[in-house]
């Protein structure tokens, strides 16, 4: 305990320098970062295959390849983001002028979880950094090789006094969240924001929490369905369905179930061939107890696709599961692993109350060329982000802030919502004192009664 306190505390006081303010600090900690990724891909790429049996191309595309963009994209537009933002004053304050200063918010932590432990960890710090902000970084013990991994690169490459890596288990995030912290950013599940949540809430730190939840994907008849089969089937098994806005369960048109259903499994094979286990480009499980859970699951419906497991090689196939009840543990619960309950629906009223009679999801997907339920299901749903014809996607565009609503989260990132999440927007009214009406000061008549309804 004494040394976590102690850790906290000198980047208190390192903060309190103002050493992190300047320009120059913050965008040469972004590309002391940047080099971080680039002279060490291979290694990063060996932990993640490691922990997680990525290929190097998938670890490019979803982890160091999306760090790196963000770090370019917050590199070309830091300058603007950090000027004064000029609004209107009204006339009761003229002459005045009124700005919005952003300023960094102190030290802040980061919690980040192990299926992305790169991207999901080094892309909330990109915000922090950006904003002018000290941080202490906990990444995930699961994914060990991987946070064994940044726990050397980090205080190699980027500023000791104002970036710190603390390595350990739930004993240390307790301890952790024992501390006051300025902004605590965390990537998890439901049950352990709530945690997070309670902890701040002692020091009245504000939160900002990227759950999970059941993201629906809706398939309609109009669709193309083979497009729409590989972008479902690409999404929900890259890194073996253990990513938070996977596609969670299909709702497809009664009509064309099996049609789809046999363009996911031409999608699968084409993806991973007939043996999946024998494939260099398909993920496995984190652990023996993800496992254990993601496989109990395949019992809740009927294999369409898939199904087979390997617990010595934490293995589970790429599985398609028809005939699911509403009710069962496989609808009650975020998958996270590779399998897909697919079921039906007649008319998109039937396929919206579904998704609104459920806890509103951190992403939707909907499969239709009809604008007309393109614009329903947008405004008859709500949903942390989503996407019209795609999947996933909508995460890697910068200028979206990602983030969830009710139970899949709160707050946002990426781009500038980074950089505001970090930042304080402190509100700044300056005056003359060459000129003073003398309107709002007592004795009060009715001229000045008169006077005021119309400054207002």
């Amino acid at each position: 305990m004494t040394q976590l306190s102690d850790s906290v505390a000198a980047l208190r006081s390192s903060f309190d320098t103002r050493k992190t303010r300047p320009e120059a600090w913050r965008r040469g900690q972004l590309q002391r970062l940047k080099a971080m990724i680039e002279e060490n891909e291979s290694a990063i790429n060996q932990a993640l295959h490691a922990d997680l049996g990525k290929s190097g191309f998938e670890a490019r595309m979803t982890e160091t390849g999306t760090v790196l963009s963000e770090i370019r994209h917050t590199l070309s537009h830091l300058k603007g983001w950090m000027k004064p933002r000029k609004v209107s004053t009204p006339l009761a304050n003229q002459p005045g002028r009124s700005r919005i200063l952003p300023e960094p918010l102190g030290v802040v932590l980061i919690m980040s979880p192990w299926n992305y432990p790169v991207n999901l960890v080094l892309t909330p710090l990109i915000g922090a950094i950006a904003a002018g902000n000290c941080a202490v970084l906990k990444p995930s013990e699961i994914s060990s090789n991987t946070a064994e991994l940044l726990g050397r690169l980090i205080p190699a490459y980027m500023d000791p006094d104002a970036i710190r890596v603390i390595q350990g288990g739930p004993e240390t995030s307790t301890e952790l969240l024992e501390q006051r912290f300025d902004h605590i950013f965390f990537t998890g599940s439901e049950a352990i924001g709530k945690i997070v949540m309670t902890a701040a809430a002692k020091h009245l730190t504000p939160v900002t929490l990227e759950l999970g939840g059941k993201s629906p994907c809706i398939i309609h008849e109009d669709c193309d369905l083979e497009v729409a089969a590989r972008r479902v089937a690409w999404g929900k098994f890259l890194n073996a369905g253990q990513t938070c806005i996977a596609p969670d369960y299909v709702l497809v048109q009664e009509k064309v179930r099996d049609a789809f259903i046999d363009q996911l499994r031409a999608s699968i094979e084409a993806f991973f061939g007939e043996d999946p286990k024998a494939s260099p480009d398909y993920p496995r499980i984190v652990n023996e107890r993800h496992f254990d859970r993601v496989a109990g699951l395949i019992a809740d419906g009927d294999i369409a696709a898939g199904g087979e497991t390997d617990r010595d090689i934490k293995f589970i196939a790429p599985t398609i599961l028809t005939g699911v009840d509403p009710e069962a543990k496989v609808m009650q619960q975020e998958i996270f692993g590779p399998v897909l309950p697919i079921m039906t629906y007649r008319s998109i009223d039937e396929a919206v109350g579904f998704i609104t009679a459920r806890p509103r999801p951190l992403a939707l997907y909907l499969f239709t060329n009809a604008q007309d339920i393109q614009d329903q299901v947008m405004a008859q749903t709500s949903s942390g982000g989503a996407c019209i014809n795609d999947v996933v996607m909508h995460l890697a565009i910068p200028e979206l802030p990602f983030g969830g609503v009710g139970t899949s989260g709160m707050g946002a990132y990426h781009g500038r919502a980074s950089f505001d999440t970090f930042s304080h927007a402190k509100a700044v009214l300056t005056k003359t004192s060459h000129l003073d009406v003398k309107l709002r000061y007592p004795p009060f008549s009715k001229i000045k009664l008169r006077l005021l309804k119309w400054f207002q």
